[in-house]
């Protein structure tokens, strides 16, 4: 009997600590209509797209611009990172959106996955797509 209930107990315990930390670290695909209702929520939504890219198509007002990668795909994930702390915290929601939805889901990922944020939402669809169904873009400052 205190077998099983030590074998019980170690079970739950290995299962908290694998689903907890699953639990914890998310991210979550979204479209044009639940990003509107995010920004209306005033969950930060931060543009990881070049200047260049802000420039040729704008930007959803009052975006934070926060390039990651460079025009060869190189990215200092260390600067990055002290950028966005100053935008938001890892408990804190965080909306991540770039031109079609690659490199914001590839940056989503690596902020839940390896860096801890807790829900992380990636527009799957990009800029691009927000522009194509009407949405408003300003251009940078």
């Amino acid at each position: 009997m205190l077998a099983t209930k030590t074998r019980l107990i170690h079970c739950f315990t290995v299962f908290l600590l694998f689903f907890g930390s699953i639990a914890h670290a998310e991210v979550v695909d979204i479209d044009n209509e639940a990003l509107q209702a995010l920004l209306d929520q005033g969950i930060p939504i931060v543009d990881i797209r070049r200047v260049d890219e802000w420039q040729d198509t704008g930007v959803i007002d009052k975006s934070h611009l926060l390039t990651f990668f460079d025009k060869r795909g190189n990215y200092s994930s260390e600067k990055w990172l002290k950028s966005l702390d100053s935008i938001v915290k890892s408990d804190e929601p965080v909306i991540i959106i770039c031109r079609s939805g690659n490199r914001s889901e590839k940056v989503s990922q690596w902020l839940s996955e390896q860096q801890g944020y807790a829900r992380v939402y990636n527009v799957t669809d990009g800029i691009i797509d927000w522009k194509d169904k009407g949405g408003k873009t300003v251009t940078p400052e």
